[in-house]
């Protein structure tokens, strides 16, 4: 959630920076100001009946010591005038805090001034390259041929189990899937992030701390539990960085505890909403699927430093697995709603000849932390002070799988284990079968 302190004193600035990511969204930046300036109207309003009313009763316990009757009558009289017209206005004031809130929940993050501007993904430049696309001697078959040639996915059993995209792994391909999980949390415990094996189910103050609440609804699963006439409702994740980030939520932590570094491998559930004929081969767009997920949290001066280590962290498993990707920046519209700054890592896919996104790496400012009241003190003496919050894919597990299986695939139709990733595959090569 944007600040609305900094959005009144930089009004043009903000307003500038947000129409990058749409006409749009720049206009609902100007509804908000307007709100806010009608609900601080009405707050001092309100305000003043309360300054008149506490007035009012200190000059009736006055009266009354005097023995002043009249004067004690007159002045009740106006009291419960004030509290009548008050108990309107405050109505009104707790509706209009209601509708701020919302307006201001619907706002994205503000993009950072190092953010291209450009209208959508086809004006996102490429940062850097790493390695050359293997040249096949062959036609490249797509991942989701390769692995059933291989007995190593089943598509029909994962929709006979639970419908559309939903994906079975069997022997080699559950094998590739777990040795690969393996693989990635290893590397970032190397690199310093704490292991975290969180709940897979998360409370609607949480998604909201997050921003996937209320915006993104329509994406997440949910279950309902009803306990007599207690009604309560818990969300499955649709990425770890849900419940990693709001581990520090409403919490005041020590300086020195920063930066704090998380990882986990967990499922993630999205309904995928709007994607209706997007990706339906394959294990490229699942509604169930494993992710590695990396979180930092941070002072403010330290986080942009924080993305570009972030988002090496998440490339190098890639370089240690050798496949082509390259690491574009998105542009403002483009971006996430949480971030103020995203790199994209694009693995290369030969059976479509481009790249894929297999991570996302963002900056949210302290845009989640302002939801979550997730804050630091920088010594005993300092005001706590927000943190900053960052999230990339370390990386996402079945489409690693994926680029394995196309980019290292044999004509044969055998695929070739990665050199890192043999120890905890046990063998160098999927043969078929």
């Amino acid at each position: 959630m944007i600040d609305l302190g900094a959005a009144r004193k930089n009004a043009e600035s903000i307003r500038r920076a947000l129409a990058g990511r749409s006409p749009k969204v720049g206009a609902q930046f100007d509804d908000l100001l307007k709100l806010d300036e009608s609900h601080r109207a009405l707050l001092l309003e309100v305000e003043d009946m309360r300054a008149k009313r506490n007035a009012a009763s200190q000059a009736i316990g006055k009266a009354m010591a005097a023995k002043d009757q009249a004067t004690a009558d007159k002045l009740k009289a106006e009291v419960s005038e004030l509290k009548t017209l008050m108990s309107g206005k405050e109505a009104s004031l707790a509706g209009s805090e209601k509708t701020i809130k919302a307006a201001a929940m619907s706002l994205p993050n503000i993009p950072h001034e190092s953010v291209p501007v450009g209208k959508d993904e086809t004006e996102n430049p490429v940062v850097r390259t790493s390695g050359e696309p293997r040249k096949f001697e062959f036609k490249a078959l797509d991942h989701q041929t390769v692995a059933e040639k291989l007995g190593a996915l089943d598509m029909k059993t994962g929709v006979k189990l639970a419908g559309s995209r939903f994906a079975l792994w069997q022997g080699p391909g559950a094998k590739l899937i777990r040795a690969l999980g393996n693989f990635l949390l290893d590397r970032h415990e190397k690199n310093g992030y704490l292991e975290v094996h969180p709940p897979y189910l998360a409370l609607p103050e949480v998604l909201e701390g997050t921003s996937q609440l209320p915006k993104f609804e329509a994406d997440m699963y949910k279950t309902v539990n009803v306990e007599g006439d207690k009604v309560s409702t818990l969300y499955l994740i649709s990425t770890s960085e849900i419940v990693l980030t709001n581990m520090v939520r409403e919490e005041i932590l020590a300086a020195e505890k920063l930066p704090m570094k998380l990882t986990a491998l967990t499922a993630c559930f999205r309904q995928e909403a709007g994607t209706y004929g997007k990706d339906v081969r394959g294990v490229i767009r699942n509604h169930q699927f494993d992710k590695v997920e990396l979180v930092w949290i941070t002072k403010p001066e330290a986080s942009l430093a924080a993305l570009e280590q972030l988002t090496k962290d998440a490339a190098a498993t890639l370089e240690a697995l050798e496949l082509p990707h390259r690491v574009i920046h998105l542009c403002t519209g483009d971006m996430g709603f949480a971030s103020q700054k995203t790199y994209d890592i694009e693995v290369w896919m030969p059976s479509e000849n481009k790249y894929r996104e297999i991570s996302s790496c963002s900056d949210c400012s302290d845009f989640q932390a302002r939801r979550m009241q997730a804050r630091f003190r920088r010594d005993a003496k300092s005001a706590p002070e927000l943190v900053h919050t960052l999230n990339g894919s370390g990386v996402a597990v079945g489409r690693l799988a994926a680029a394995i299986l196309e980019n290292n695939q044999q004509s044969d139709g055998s695929v070739v284990i990665p050199r890192a990733l043999v120890p905890y595959f046990g063998a160098e090569l999927i043969a078929v079968p």
